[in-house]
């Protein structure tokens, strides 16, 4: 979260960040309640030192009655912090939740905007392929070659689930394996690296399998937690499922501290990840791209402050180096104030074309975090000179599998229905070429 230092030194701009970013938070109550937070605290402290010099006195004192007047004035002691503790409390609560609802600054370079209809193109990759039929959507292709099946997963675990089967299913391991490959290779990122003129570190991501399950105090320390409806929640082991590996990825070093030497400290997870897609009713109703439980190749990584900007850099582009890999056509895209989720600081998608819908769609994030998840994961630093601060942190996804079985299926189709195989993917498929009927 924003720490309350810099809101109090820069309110003004808070506030217009926060509009700008289409959220509605009440700075001068955030003021207000921390004034009188800092207020009773010094109160409570001043109490709690008079009670421990008394409890000592009290210990030492021999004359009955000196001793007694001193028990007695303990007592007004304690009825004091009584009285003022849960006042302490419900005003700390209160600060809290709200300060947990200020957005993270946006960037300069951040393009101001309502909604994602703002957001800005910066290129576009790949030529659009051309077809001498019309190109179907994936679930239909799906259907036809039996590797998609909606049908039978509503009827055993209702909508917006699905099983992948036969090449799709094989697919979706050789992109795994694929990612897995580049990014912990260190000879393709230098190669990577180098051809986006990038100054950063080559240093290999640490292959994770991830929990898929988190507490509650965790999430909410990842500034993750919300939107709350489209979590799934198991309230008798007070564990949420995750909506993407980066959840338990990014608490992994919550309360440590790094030496300067371990960073970049890099990962790439993989797990399930589980949305209910709440506020999309309606939306993508067939077919795979939104639903409940999806796989996922996910980055994440601890950084220093003044290199998270080239980070993030480097994350787009391995996404871009694996979307070339795969041949398939694709803009990025600056994503605007309004767009953006609260913890981002700065947020970058690829959008893959698929043919079927005539338009590109949202395969891959980017997300630069800056400090405001660390700060409240207490993740830091620790400096040559001995001073520590906070790391930067920055997410991005490597494959979200349904997706890019989506973009595959639709660029690879062929007219008689069944699906090329990317030649890139073909070793990790068996040498499989072609998914047909």
């Amino acid at each position: 979260m924003l720490d309350i230092k810099f809101i109090r030194e820069n309110k003004e701009a808070v506030e217009e960040n926060a509009k700008n970013r289409g959220v509605s938070v009440d700075i001068d109550k955030i003021l207000s309640l921390d004034k009188q937070r800092r207020k009773i605290i010094v109160q409570v402290e001043a109490l709690r030192a008079n009670q421990n010099k008394a409890s000592d006195e009290i210990a030492k004192e021999k004359e009955p009655a000196t001793r007694q007047a001193k028990i007695d004035e303990m007592k007004k002691v304690k009825e004091e912090l009584a009285a003022l503790e849960p006042s302490l409390k419900k005003i700390e609560e209160e600060y809290a939740k709200l300060l947990g609802s200020v957005p993270n600054m946006a960037m300069a370079d951040v393009p101001k905007g309502k909604d994602e209809n703002e957001n800005v193109p910066i290129r576009q990759v790949g030529k659009i392929p051309e077809f001498d039929f019309k190109p179907k959507e994936h679930w239909e292709i799906g259907e036809a070659l039996d590797i998609i099946d909606t049908k039978r997963a509503a009827k055993v675990s209702g909508a917006r689930f699905g099983y992948l089967k036969g090449g799709a299913a094989l697919m979706e391991f050789a992109l795994i394996q694929l990612v897995f490959s580049v990014v912990t290779d260190e000879r393709i990122l230098k190669k990577i690296i180098k051809a986006a003129k990038l100054k950063i570190e080559s240093k290999p991501f640490i292959p994770v399998v991830p929990p898929v399950l988190i507490k509650t105090e965790p999430f909410k320390r990842m500034a993750r937690l919300e939107p709350r409806e489209e979590r799934y929640y198991i309230p008798e082991d007070d564990l949420y499922l995750v909506g993407s590996a980066e959840h338990t990825l990014g608490a992994l070093h919550m309360d440590e501290i790094f030496n300067e030497s371990d960073l970049p400290v890099r990962y790439i997870g993989f797990s399930t990840a589980f949305r209910r897609e709440a506020g999309s009713y309606a939306k993508d109703l067939k077919g795979i791209l939104r639903v409940h439980q999806f796989d996922k190749a996910e980055m994440e990584s601890f950084c220093l402050p003044e290199k998270s900007i080239e980070e993030q850099n480097l994350f787009v582009a391995i996404q871009e180096y694996l979307m070339q890999l795969l041949k398939i056509p694709y803009q990025v895209v600056m994503i605007c104030t309004g767009d953006m989720g609260a913890p981002d600081a700065r947020q970058i998608d690829i959008e893959a074309w698929l043919p079927g819908q005539n338009r590109y769609r949202e395969t891959h994030t980017a997300d630069l975090m800056i400090d405001y998840q660390s700060s409240n994961l207490n993740t830091k630093v620790k400096r040559p000179n001995g001073k520590t601060e906070f790391v930067h942190m920055n997410d991005a996804t490597a494959f979200a599998i349904g997706r890019m079985l989506i973009a595959i299926i639709e660029n690879y189709q062929q007219k008689d229905g069944s699906v090329k195989i990317p030649k890139v993917l073909q070793p990790y498929m068996g040498g499989m070429e072609i998914i047909k009927k």
